[in-house]
């Protein structure tokens, strides 16, 4: 049986954002959270373990079984009135903006990549207009096709930008995230 299973979160991603909080330190009560391409949800139901009194949106194209002490909206986040959406049930500004996004993979990693990365963008981009200053923004990203671009947008938004791979990736795996913090 796999840990995720045992420990009750509903996909392996779950260890990466527990990793990535141990050594970021981001998580903690009352925040509010956004999480962009959240289903099938373990990032949403680690956040909602350990961010007490706070306020969790999931956005996904897929339907989500419930996640206790979130809010889920079923869309394309591309999509201006789903980022309407977003910004109504924020009602202010988020803390943290995550998002484990990737395309339905083709099996052509160059274009898989470029347009991971793509989405990479969008959620940055929206990022900068609904997260406190103090804000982090977290991704997935894949190293090649529009890693550095992804870096520097990430360098012009915020004022600290680092690229992190969790343990729990697989070794032969080109996933990265990128953690930026303090919005310029």
């Amino acid at each position: 049986m796999r840990q995720s299973k045992i420990d009750g979160y509903r996909a392996r991603s779950a260890y990466k954002l527990i990793e990535i909080d141990e050594k970021f330190k981001i998580f903690k009560g009352g925040l509010t959270i956004i999480d962009i391409g959240a289903a099938p949800g373990s990032w949403s139901q680690y956040v909602s373990k350990v961010v007490k009194n706070g306020k969790i949106i999931s956005v996904d194209l897929k339907e989500m079984e419930i996640i206790p002490n979130t809010i889920q909206i079923k869309g394309d986040f591309t999509l201006n009135e789903i980022q309407q959406q977003i910004k109504d049930k924020l009602n202010g500004y988020a803390d943290v903006v995550m998002s484990d996004m990737a395309v339905n993979t083709t099996g052509i990693k160059n274009i898989d990549s470029i347009q991971t990365g793509e989405l990479c963008k969008d959620s940055m981009n929206f990022s900068k207009e609904i997260i406190k200053k103090q804000g982090f923004f977290i991704s997935k990203i894949f190293m090649g096709g529009s890693f550095n671009e992804i870096i520097e947008l990430g360098k012009k938004i915020f004022k600290d930008v680092k690229v992190f791979k969790p343990k729990s990736s697989r070794k032969d795996s080109k996933e990265s995230f990128v953690i930026c913090k303090n919005l310029r």
